[in-house]
């Protein structure tokens, strides 16, 4: 569960916040392809939650892999993770983690409350232990 809100820039509307934290998006586009309408990377802003209804813009921010879009609801506690921790392995790619994670970066430091994130594979990340891609420049 996360308890404050996640990192990124916030877009809101009267019944959701949006939070993207580029650092994190690795580009699977489950957003743009879910809600065009709402997640449009021409427009400015390219998120704009006001374009459907509050249910499907949560439930295509659910969707995100990596943790790069987050969202609060403007009458309900912070985005719950999966019961179950779920990883997959994608070949030559990152770790995706779904769940009720703590994500601890130092030994002896709280964990990061988490629901989603893509975690380096390949060490050579410089935003440990999210994955940035560069084991794939060209990405």
């Amino acid at each position: 569960m996360v308890d404050s809100p996640p990192p990124g820039k916030a877009y809101r509307s009267a019944d959701i916040t949006v939070y993207f934290d580029a650092s994190r998006c690795r580009h699977f586009a489950e957003c743009v392809r879910g809600l065009p309408g709402v997640f449009d990377t021409a427009a400015r802003p390219w998120i704009q939650p006001d374009n459907a209804a509050t249910d499907e813009v949560a439930e295509v921010v659910r969707r995100c892999p990596t943790g790069a879009l987050h969202y609060q609801l403007a009458d309900a506690p912070g985005e719950q993770g999966d019961p179950v921790t779920v990883i997959t392995a994608l070949p030559g790619g990152p770790l995706l983690l779904r769940g009720n994670l703590s994500i601890v970066t130092q030994p002896g430091e709280a964990g990061l409350a988490e629901t989603r994130m893509a975690a380096c594979s390949c060490g050579r990340t410089a935003n440990q232990p999210f994955c940035d891609g560069a084991c794939h420049p060209a990405d």
